[in-house]
């Protein structure tokens, strides 16, 4: 198996927590080193790794096949475009870019260049998402009429990270929280028609947006996403409503919490829920109404390293790709429009 040389853009909690275990458990990677601007952390973890002191020492070794772009969404685009043109492939976090027009053209520059460009989505493998997407395949709830997805949290403080509380073109929850929400479902549904958006802020001292409420028009559905950081007492965080029956489901993956332990993910036992989080379904089958409990997909973030792996060593179709990324910026782009005009916007 050709083994991937990767390089990261820093070894702070992404780096740490949600690339390098996977990199290090996927044979087809080998984890080179990341930049590192102040702290030198990553041979504390990867012995065998390299800490880069600069991007462009990333860029110039030549024997470096992939580049994740883990840094602040407001220097995506920048960096981004040096990967690519350095001849590298790309997977960058969300928010892919700050605007529809530098997603468009990082996914041009991609193309041009043969290269793959991949959006770092990993909550559609999250075990919560992939059971409620289940559900909706399977056609357990009949034609969908109504779906509302929460990602809420109970956050009074402002964060530590600069970065997140500058008012700077990537900060706030509409790219922070919102493009989780947003890739989920047009995952699921695909574009909508019509977006309506209220995005505040609600935290003292904050100057940047830490609540929305954005609304999404289908032909003959709707659906709402959710999100901030006064929600001490959380509601299922997937609500889809058929016109069959009904599934609730809290969130409950458990990678995240596990990877910030440091515990190491697995190809067996990793992202089984705990029970208590499965989801409720009240629905009709076959003529008979049934309520019960759900028993809950696995979740694993391998399987995106996976579908990278094959996209680069076999020109398989991107996990997440470039298209995904525009598609989610052209609903946060909306979003913002329809907030500052209050209105709904036509897509």
């Amino acid at each position: 198996m050709k083994k991937l040389k990767t390089a990261l853009l820093s070894y702070g909690m992404s780096g740490k927590v949600f690339h390098a275990p996977f990199l290090e458990l996927h044979p087809g990677f080998e984890l080179i080193g990341s930049w590192e601007r102040s702290k030198k952390l990553i041979q504390e973890d990867y012995p065998e790794t390299k800490s880069f002191p600069s991007l462009e020492s990333i860029l110039e070794d030549a024997t470096i096949d992939l580049v994740i772009v883990n840094t602040p969404v407001a220097t995506h685009f920048e960096y981004a475009k040096k990967v690519l043109l350095s001849g590298k492939h790309a997977v960058v976090e969300k928010a892919f870019t700050t605007t529809v027009a530098e997603a468009l053209e990082l996914d041009a520059l991609a193309k041009e260049n043969r290269l793959k460009l991949v959006v770092f989505q990993n909550r559609r493998w999250d075990s919560d998402f992939k059971t409620v997407k289940k559900i909706i395949d399977d056609a357990m709830l009949g034609e969908i009429v109504e779906a509302e997805f929460h990602f809420d949290r109970y956050n009074s403080g402002l964060s530590p990270k600069k970065h997140k509380e500058t008012d700077n073109p990537g900060a706030g929850i509409l790219k922070d929280l919102g493009p989780h929400l947003i890739d989920q479902v047009l995952f699921l549904f695909g574009m909508p028609n019509t977006v309506f958006a209220d995005i505040r802020i609600t935290r003292d001292g904050s100057l940047v947006d830490d609540y929305i409420d954005i609304l999404l028009y289908y032909s003959t559905f709707r659906v709402r996403l959710k999100a901030g950081f006064f929600v001490r007492e959380c509601v299922p965080s997937y609500i889809v409503h058929g016109k069959k029956g009904s599934f609730l489901k809290p969130r409950g993956d458990v990678q995240e919490n596990n990877l910030k332990l440091g515990h190491k993910p697995n190809l067996t036992t990793w992202g089984t829920e705990f029970e208590d989080d499965q989801g409720l379904l009240h629905t009709e089958v076959k003529g008979k109404i049934i309520k019960k409990k759900v028993s809950t997909l696995q979740g694993n973030y391998y399987d995106f390293f996976e579908g990278l792996y094959q996209s680069i060593a076999h020109k398989n179709p991107e996990p997440v790709t470039a298209q995904d990324g525009v598609n989610v910026m052209r609903i946060i782009e909306a979003a913002i429009d329809s907030d500052q005009k209050k209105q709904a916007i036509n897509l």
